[in-house]
């Protein structure tokens, strides 16, 4: 049987004053190497992890409360705490850190806990004791100075607290408020008001003990009814004691128990309703409070678990569906109570474990599974719902209007579904495992919402809360389709899922369109053939391209998106698609002219479909990339006559630029592809400067489309004719700063390359920046004699 009497339970204080539990393990003390020192460890009893390492420090102020904790500061705001299962196993342990401190057992402080300045030091140490005044009547004011009077002293606070504990004068201060009551003396009341809130402040342990004790808690209550500040005093007692009432919904046997809970309630309206709100620098004072409160309900929590009487009563009468909705609530289990607990409990067990969730959720499968087809067999419908589909649905059905519940669930299933906190071992992969048995049982469920609102052109319903459920199950679907490969990929082509969303870029919701936007965006940022060809055999640019012109002259979030989108497949050159929407969309598109995305498109497009009929093109400007040079410009005349000059046998082994066989072509064979390109680049040389030209920096210019819709597969996309030019757009004739409007020059910034003359040889020189187009070194290769030309074909 495992020793109980080290078990204990590690807490932290976080940055709220809240004390976190970080797990249940056993506490033992010895050497540690590492640490050089008599240390603390605590081994969880799960798994045998270090759940605390803690070299027992000689200057550590450790406290001992309430017979089974000890807490201590490891630094400035880090505070730890120790709470056992036995009394005996926390007297164990003090008296291993009080021997490593050379201290005396029996003390519940090993150290001071604030040190002081070196002069305050030697004032106090010259009274080693506070000696305080007779309890007295006509002395209540003088003890209500000194109370005062010690607050900002640590060591006086020290003192005073000692000189209350051993001298039981908490119990008699409370005899004299039944005196001052009795006489109703209210200038007593208010002396005794100071002294117990001063008490508080002294933040100790020892005291709090005899203050919340049956006898003594009413007493104090009632002395902090008589704040000075107020006029009449409060009515805390005739609460406590007639308005509030301790109901059993099933009763409690154990006495002890009973009484700790009243303890824990009373105490804990002393510090939310009695007590004043405390200033900044009063707030530490009330620590051991705060702790006094949550260790009693660890107590309490602990106390009813080994209670087996107490859960079978309450489990039993949950479940007994003869249990009338009454007794449902008494008992604290509502519907919504229940919802909420239940999510906590989830909550806690995917943060802390999210690997233990997912295999208890495999295992339900195959349990399923293995009843499912025994009830086949007797043609029986399993109705049991797996738990992970159990927490979609709620997150589904979530009647809040703000889905606060929706949200904490959508954010758990991220969790479990992220492949970064997945495990691998030699024997099997967890990221592969799980996924297959998501997709396969779950992913329907989670998708059913998006496919059930997207069955026509636009969303069957648009209503604000169900725009808020499809953004968070398409947020997931963009996290699957960042993190997980071929499962997402094969859901989204065979379910056809990509059309179902971007339906939703007609929802009147731009936060619901901008999300489905995101969606194709990120498949497209794969830059995935597999995913272009879907998008392409499907037309599925109609959607946003229709977006784009229902958008009109509007400046928002969603023409900037799809603007960008479109950009994207410019920049990376995303070959398929950009004939796709050239060929489909350019008639739609061709006009919107206050970005050069569109046209940009068009010139890749156009520059891809020459290469295509020409490939000797091609790869002749593949041979003169390989052959520039960058040299300093002293030395660059004199080489280029030598490299001109050098006779083809004189080449060095690798400097030769033509295959045997060219060398039989003649001049008419070399230059016709190059004649032809040259035609018709000439033909296209004025349209392609206005692209380059018409930049604009000041204005936009967002013509009116109408998008018409065939009943074919294919899309046809025409445009009206472009609205009226307004002032200050981008193709009004006089907008001041438009590139195109007259008076103004644009500038051109890139450098072009130099051609350098000299006897009668042209040589091609590349700049550090000349390296954008290819088109103007075919324009240069025009004042190369025929001769050197040879040497480029391939």
């Amino acid at each position: 049987m495992t020793d109980t009497r080290r078990r204990v339970k590690v807490y932290t204080l976080n940055e709220d004053r809240q004390w976190d539990d970080r797990g249940t393990g056993h506490v033992s003390s010895g050497y540690v190497e590492r640490l050089k020192g008599m240390s603390l460890l605590v081994r969880a009893e799960s798994d045998g992890s270090l759940l605390l390492e803690s070299k027992i420090n000689p200057n550590t102020a450790y406290q001992k409360q309430q017979d089974t904790l000890i807490v201590w500061s490891e630094a400035e705001n880090y505070d730890l705490a120790l709470s056992f299962q036995e009394k005996a196993g926390c007297d164990e342990i003090w008296e291993k850190i009080c021997q490593v401190q050379g201290k005396d057992p029996s003390v519940d402080i090993t150290q001071d806990l604030v040190d002081e300045s070196e002069e305050e030091r030697f004032d106090d140490m010259s009274s080693p004791g506070l000696e305080l005044p007779s309890c007295e009547l006509s002395r209540l004011e003088e003890i209500a100075e000194l109370v005062a009077s010690s607050l900002p002293s640590p060591l006086r606070r020290e003192k005073l607290a000692l000189a209350l504990e051993n001298e039981g004068y908490i119990k008699k201060l409370l005899e004299l408020f039944h005196v001052c009551e009795d006489l109703e003396n209210i200038e007593g009341l208010h002396h005794l008001y100071e002294i117990i809130k001063g008490i508080f402040l002294l933040n100790r342990t020892a005291l709090f003990e005899v203050m919340f004790s049956e006898e003594c808690i009413m007493d104090v209550i009632g002395c902090l009814e008589y704040d000075p500040a107020l006029s009449q005093p409060r009515k805390h007692r005739e609460f406590l004691t007639k308005t509030a009432k301790f109901k059993e919904v099933i009763p409690i046997s154990d006495p002890e128990l009973k009484q700790k809970i009243h303890q824990t309630y009373r105490v804990q309206y002393i510090q939310d309703m009695v007590l004043p709100t405390p200033s900044v620098f009063e707030e530490n004072m009330l620590s051991t409070l705060h702790s006094f409160i949550f260790f009693n309900k660890v107590e309490i929590v602990g106390m009813l678990q080994e209670d087996e009487k107490f859960l079978t009563d309450l489990f039993a009468q949950l479940t007994d569906e003869a249990t009338d909705e009454e007794k449902r609530q008494e008992l604290g289990m509502d519907d919504t109570q229940v919802r909420s607990a239940a999510t906590d409990i989830f909550s806690y067990l995917v943060e802390y474990n999210p690997s233990m969730v997912r295999e208890f959720v495999m295992q339900e499968a195959q349990q399923n599974d293995d009843v499912s087809k025994k009830l086949t067999e007797q043609k029986i419908t399993n109705k049991d719902i797996l738990l992970i589909n159990l927490i979609i649905e709620h997150m589904i059905c979530d009647t809040d209007p703000e889905l606060g519940g929706a949200v904490q669930l959508m954010g758990l299933l991220r969790t479990l579904v992220d492949p970064e906190n997945m495990l691998a071992t030699a024997n099997k992969t967890e990221k592969t495992e799980f996924l297959g048995f998501f997709y396969k049982h779950c992913m329907h469920v989670l998708t059913a919402p998006l496919l059930a609102n997207t069955t026509e052109d636009k969303p069957s319903k648009d209503d604000f809360q169900t725009a808020q459920l499809l953004a968070l199950v398409l947020e997931l679907l963009t996290f699957c389709v960042e993190h997980h490969t071929y499962h997402i990929k094969n859901y989204i082509i065979n379910k056809d899922i990509l059309r179902r969303v971007l339906v939703l870029m007609a929802s009147k919701h731009a936060f619901l369109a901008l999300c489905a936007l995101r969606f194709k965006r990120k498949i497209i940022g794969l830059k995935d053939e597999f995913y272009n060809r879907y998008i392409m055999k499907s037309f599925l640019f109609e959607p946003v391209v229709k977006a784009f012109l229902n958008n009109g002259s509007r400046y928002n979030l969603m023409n900037s998106a799809i603007i960008e989108m479109f950009e994207f497949i410019r920049v990376e050159d995303i070959k398929s698609l950009t004939a796709h929407v050239i060929e489909n969309y350019w008639k739609a598109l061709e006009d919107v002219d206050y970005v050069q995305t569109f046209k940009g498109l068009k010139l890749r497009f156009e520059q891809q479909r020459e290469r295509q009929d020409n490939p000797k093109l091609d790869s002749m400007r593949s041979i003169l990339r390989n052959h520039r040079y960058r040299r300093d410009a002293r030395t660059l005349e004199d080489e280029e006559e030598m490299w001109f000059n050098t006779d083809e046998d004189d080449m060095e082994d690798g400097e030769a630029a033509v295959s045997p066989s060219d060398k039989t072509k003649t001049d008419d064979d070399i230059m016709d592809p190059i004649s032809k390109f040259m035609e018709r680049k000439k033909l296209k040389e004025s349209e392609e400067k206005e692209v380059l030209l018409k930049t604009n920096l000041s204005g936009r210019q967002s013509p009116s489309f109408k998008l018409s819709l065939s009943s074919g597969t294919k899309t046809n996309l025409t445009s009206q004719s472009p609205a009226a030019n307004l002032p200050g757009s981008p193709g009004s004739p006089g907008s001041p700063g438009s590139p195109g409007s007259p008076g103004s020059v644009p500038k051109n910034t890139s450098q072009t390359a130099a051609i350098t003359t000299k006897g009668g040889l042209v040589g091609l020189v590349d700049y550090p920046d000349d390296d954008e187009d290819d088109d103007e070194d075919e324009d240069k290769e025009d004042t190369l004699p025929l001769s050197k030309k040879a040497k480029f074909e391939s």
